[in-house]
């Protein structure tokens, strides 16, 4: 999937209302064809291109428009058609980021947008830790590692405060609930210094307290596991939006929308859920490896 430009706005309500819209067009027994046909019949500019557009989520659907589609499918019911037409008002308007400006790289701020409106997280990490579990530090050193004299002090520190603004998503009123499988050898992987390792390790500890969120770690005796190809996620957004397979690495970003493939990520997945320790042992093997780093 290639996200289009949202700027400051909702990526998340603009797909919630987009794919509700195209379900009920489905329950309408209605072809796109049938639709336009029908709209075309009342006010607005119509065509099957713009419905299109609006059904794949390149399009934002404006406030009347939305009634305009209603109206259409014959939607009665008062309280979805406030809903929706809330989502409408609402998906144009900038999300809590916008207010760090220039700090956010470009490329960072659909994330951050997908991220806050998620309902669950499902991550596993056989390098190193997530971004929304890192210490400044942690990731200051990482990024200085991964592309050693990339970055000019001002862009590395744009970076990191990107990096640490994603982590607002799990300190929310309503938190989604995250679930993160770690490798071994992440604890290990020595990055930075004792002191950046300890301190880490620490958070990740701190974070894990949390109801919303579930550690486990995949020891180094678990041998070939589904996990060997990489890191990835799974991300879980509002009811209808469909799970959506995620990853990145030095090709950018990617997000898998394909059922099979997100089917199968979800096996995998499920797989290393019953491979790692429990939490309970996981804690313990953090706690060890952090004493380690003295």
């Amino acid at each position: 999937m290639t996200l289009s430009q949202h700027g400051g706005s909702s990526v998340v309500r603009r797909w919630q209302l987009a794919d509700t819209l195209k379900g009920l067009r489905d329950q309408a027994g209605l072809t796109q064809e049938q639709a336009v046909g029908k709209l075309k019949e009342g006010a607005g500019r119509w065509s099957a291109a713009k419905l299109s557009r609006i059904e794949t989520r390149v399009h934002r659907v404006k406030p009347r428009e939305a009634e305009q589609l209603l109206d259409a499918y014959g939607v009665m019911d008062t309280e979805l058609r406030a809903a929706l037409m809330q989502l409408a008002t609402t998906s144009a308007e900038q999300g809590w980021w916008v207010s760090f400006g220039d700090e956010l790289p470009d490329a960072v701020k659909p994330l951050i947008s997908i991220e806050d409106g998620l309902v669950a997280l499902r991550d596993f990490q056989p390098q190193l830790f997530h971004g929304l579990l890192q210490t400044a530090d942690y990731a200051r050193a990482m990024m200085n590692a991964v592309s050693p004299g990339a970055y000019g002090p001002e862009e590395l520190e744009r970076l990191v405060t990107a990096r640490m603004i994603r982590q607002h998503v799990l300190a929310k009123s309503s938190p989604p609930r995250t679930h993160f499988i770690i490798d071994q050898a992440v604890l290990e992987r020595f990055v930075g210094d004792a002191s950046i390792m300890r301190a880490q390790l620490r958070k990740l500890l701190d974070v894990a307290e949390g109801p919303h969120v579930t550690v486990q770690v995949l020891p180094r005796d678990a041998g070939g596991t589904p996990g060997m190809e990489g890191p990835f996620a799974l991300l879980s957004l509002p009811d209808p939006i469909p799970d959506i397979g995620y990853t990145e690495g030095p090709a950018g970003m990617l997000y898998i929308e394909d059922r099979d493939r997100v089917r199968l990520l979800t096996l995998r997945f499920g797989i290393l859920t019953e491979l790692a320790l429990s939490c309970a042992d996981s804690t313990d093997l953090i706690i060890e490896a952090m004493n380690s780093y003295a």
